[in-house]
């Protein structure tokens, strides 16, 4: 079980540099757009491209922060709690958030097809947005996969 949590930690490390060069692109692609503003020659659809690329740092930079939990965390309510009514709360938590993003995950990929049936474009630059829907549906199912390792987590007792 070790490997596949280490795999699957891997592979969140994997989307995290992805995102994080997503990052780095949008900001050079803005400050290029803001010197060339003042020259009058802006980059063409370059709010098109941050709004794609933005979708995709933050999807892909989730699972990485859910595995480290370096999001906002408040456990000061549950610290309260005994050792096993914390387990049980953690796992309840992690199974409903699991629906949730497998949920969202589910209807991303349909409203993919949907967008890829229709041809749906943006207006200046007229990229596609399917892949970027199916970019975050995908996500959300990795973010699946990290809350399942939390679970195993829990029950292995190196969660907290």
């Amino acid at each position: 079980m070790k490997g596949v949590l280490n795999q699957i930690k891997a592979f969140s490390r994997l989307l995290n540099i992805v995102g994080g060069a997503a990052l780095v692109f949008i900001v050079v692609l803005t400050a290029a757009d803001v010197i060339l503003r003042s020259f009058r020659r802006p980059i063409l659809g370059a709010y098109e491209i941050v709004g794609f690329t933005g979708s995709i740092v933050i999807l892909f930079s989730l699972p990485f922060a859910s595995w480290f939990r370096s999001h906002i965390y408040v456990d000061f309510f549950i610290l309260k709690f005994s050792q096993k009514v914390r387990k049980i709360f953690n796992v309840l938590t992690r199974v409903l958030v699991l629906c949730l993003f497998s949920l969202f995950g589910w209807n991303m990929l349909l409203y993919g097809m949907d967008l890829r049936r229709s041809g749906e474009v943006s207006p200046t630059l007229k990229i596609p947005f399917y892949p970027v829907v199916y970019a975050i549906g995908i996500c959300c199912f990795i973010q699946c996969l990290v809350f399942l390792c939390d679970i195993v987590k829990i029950y292995e007792g190196q969660y907290e």
